[in-house]
């Protein structure tokens, strides 16, 4: 064991040198996350429906079931939970089951032929494009609504209908207050710039691994190391301990920057943050390592890079929801650690939930990174081809 410490503490001294030498590239990997976050922040815009909702119906009348049906039919809520209270439909939102819900209060009928019914539409505020698209189309479909039922009393009252017919917009007898949580500017940054922090370490952490293995394999560096006695998982942990370092450093100055530059609240346990966000940057070098075993140039090595990039963009939650993907796209999605880190840095950033509703996904990442690492073991030959 002590052997086995002796030679880990070489290996990582010399990695450290290693890295600290090449200044250059170094300056530029940690530069380029702050670049591509500056883009990203301003530039990304979308539009989301069929979005899944959780329905409190207190009333279970004709007039609740009609709004509903209203809703649903429109193709921007999709009712795919039923629940008793408006306490479990935000409990619902907080699980990340559902991205809004309806809330019904008792007696909606009366309250609709009173002139003073109000239906609740809450919206999950740290999904910017979700609140964007649901306040739009809630607001409409409740003014549709309100308009036609307006139209049908002003009909039944006859002589009164033209009196009234000037003010018809005016006394709706549907209102729709909608309370957006955890961001209730809908501000795009407070969505964008959380998980952007996460695609940004993600492809710092896998091109600081993959290269530097493969670098050494073009240099012929490479032989050094395979005649020394230490075993590949000591070799492999070598290689990310360095990384954990610089990867480490970037995120920090990443958070810094969202919450002070960009004015994005941080609103979790900054330390349940920090010791999962570690965990998503030993998942990320672990994955670099597997790339770095399978590309023998560094050209190959960017090139898997690139496309890991392009796919962590696409499936990964980050900004198209993966609700709609088919179940192989999901799949897919699946084997890139971000895929977890989205929810979780979201979870904890923006709507400040704790480790009760993010478990699955700290296993599922924790998982994820032992595994990569055993693969990358198994795979490291220490031998030359």
């Amino acid at each position: 064991m002590l052997e086995s410490l002796r030679r880990l503490g070489a290996l990582i001294q010399r990695e450290m040198i290693q890295l600290l030498r090449d200044r250059t590239t170094l300056g530029i990997a940690l530069a380029i996350p702050f670049v591509e976050l500056f883009l990203f922040a301003y530039a990304v815009d979308l539009t989301v429906d069929h979005i899944p909702t959780a329905v409190a119906d207190l009333s279970l009348d004709d007039q609740s079931r009609a709004l509903i049906n209203a809703l649903e039919t429109a193709g921007y809520f999709d009712m795919d939970v039923y629940v008793a209270d408006e306490e479990q439909v935000i409990r619902a939102i907080d699980a990340g089951q559902v991205r809004a819900g309806v809330v019904i209060p008792p007696g909606f009928s009366a309250q609709v032929e009173r002139g003073n019914a109000q239906a609740l539409i809450l919206l999950d505020g740290s999904d910017s494009f979700t609140v964007q698209s649901g306040y739009s189309a809630a607001s409409s479909i409740a003014q549709d609504r309100a308009m036609e039922l307006m139209v049908k009393n002003t009909g039944r009252a006859g002589s009164r209908a033209g009196s009234s017919g000037s003010n018809l917009s005016g006394n709706l007898p549907i209102s729709s207050p909608i309370r957006i949580l955890y961001n209730p500017t809908m501000d795009d940054l407070t969505f964008i710039v959380p998980a952007m922090a996460g695609i940004l370490l993600q492809l710092l952490a896998v091109n600081l691994t993959a290269l530097s293995v493969v670098r050494e394999r073009e240099l012929g560096t490479i032989e050094l190391l395979l005649i020394t006695p230490a075993r590949p998982m000591e070799l492999m942990v070598a290689k990310m301990v360095p990384n954990i370092l610089v990867t480490s450093l970037a995120m920090a100055n990443i958070v810094l920057f969202s919450v002070y530059w960009f004015g994005v609240p941080f609103q979790g346990d900054p330390w349940l943050f920090a010791w999962l966000s570690l965990l998503f940057l030993v998942s990320g070098l672990g994955l670099g390592l597997l790339i770095s075993t399978v590309a023998q140039t560094q050209k190959q090595a960017q090139q898997i890079s690139m496309l890991l990039m392009l796919l962590s963009l696409l499936l990964t939650g980050f900004i198209y929801p993966r609700a709609p993907m088919p179940p192989l796209v999901q799949a897919v999605g699946n084997l890139i650690p971000l895929t977890y880190y989205v929810r979780i840095v979201r979870g904890i950033f923006t709507k400040g939930i704790g480790l009760t509703y993010i478990w699955n996904d700290v296993l599922a990442l924790a998982t994820y990174g032992a595994v990569v690492m055993v693969i990358a073991a198994a795979t490291f030959k220490k031998r030359l081809d």
